[in-house]
């Protein structure tokens, strides 16, 4: 029980800081599941994993979320931004070429290339803000780019922040949209996951509470300071990280 209690520990650590910061979630479960080999690993607890994260993004948001009731245009540009993943998103998991993907050669190489363009998109001048100039064009082109977060590697949060980087909003607007659209992502993602446990003989146990409660509070945690920290930091610190991390996963393959 207590190696049980652990491995959700970590797994919700590593669930929760990485799904909104610009390293992408996915791969960082999948190289901690093949380093430690994880026994908790399975559908179910990757549902709850992501469940967790979607209630904290809730609830951190929950102000902004009543107020979208006010503010039709952003909810309808929130979920007309979300289709594009939505429905590919849908193709790859029926099709499961997913899984084709889903191997650390990709995952180096779409860590050291996206964090290279996160660099360069960090770069361009302010000019954007999400009351004014967030539109059906820019939603649409950050939607778009969200698709190649399907591939592990690439990260949610870290393509749509550099999609709207490059559409020169801020960095807090560029996170405020991509913490946005991670609703609608972590939703359809449990929601997929759900559909398949369904098809699967399943059990309701304490591991899958704590996965919930534990990515829930790390999740919280995670968007609270980052939001805190773009406000007077560059992103350079996570592009540094995204290639120290695919160099060393180079090393490891080809060394």
């Amino acid at each position: 029980m207590f190696q049980d209690f652990i491995e959700i520990l970590i797994l919700s650590l590593v669930q929760g800081i990485s799904e909104f910061l610009p390293i992408s979630s996915s791969a960082h479960l999948i190289l901690v599941s093949e380093l430690y080999d994880f026994q908790t690993s399975s559908l179910l607890i990757d549902i709850s994993l992501h469940l967790g994260s979607l209630f904290a993004i809730i609830f951190f948001f929950r102000k902004d979320l009543f107020d979208l009731k006010n503010n039709q245009k952003l909810l309808s540009l929130i979920l007309i931004g979300s289709i594009p993943l939505i429905i590919f998103g849908y193709i790859l998991n029926s099709t499961e070429l997913v899984n084709l993907l889903r191997n650390i050669k990709v995952i180096t190489f779409t860590t050291l290339f996206f964090g290279i363009l996160l660099f360069f998109s960090d770069q361009r001048k302010i000019d954007q803000n999400i009351s004014k100039n967030l539109n059906v064009r820019a939603i649409l082109f950050i939607g778009l780019f969200q698709i190649l977060a399907l591939i592990p590697g690439v990260s949610r949060a870290g393509i749509a922040i550099t999609a709207a980087r490059f559409l020169k909003f801020n960095r807090e607007d560029s996170s405020k949209i991509s913490f946005l659209l991670s609703i609608p992502a972590l939703t359809g993602a449990s929601f997929l996951g759900i559909k398949d446990a369904l098809q699967q003989s399943v059990e309701i146990n304490y591991l899958l509470i704590f996965a919930v409660i534990l990515s829930f509070i790390f999740s919280f945690i995670t968007v609270k300071y980052f939001l805190k920290y773009i406000s007077k930091f560059s992103l350079n610190l996570f592009v540094i990280y995204r290639i120290l991390v695919g160099l060393v996963l180079f090393l490891i393959i080809y060394f």
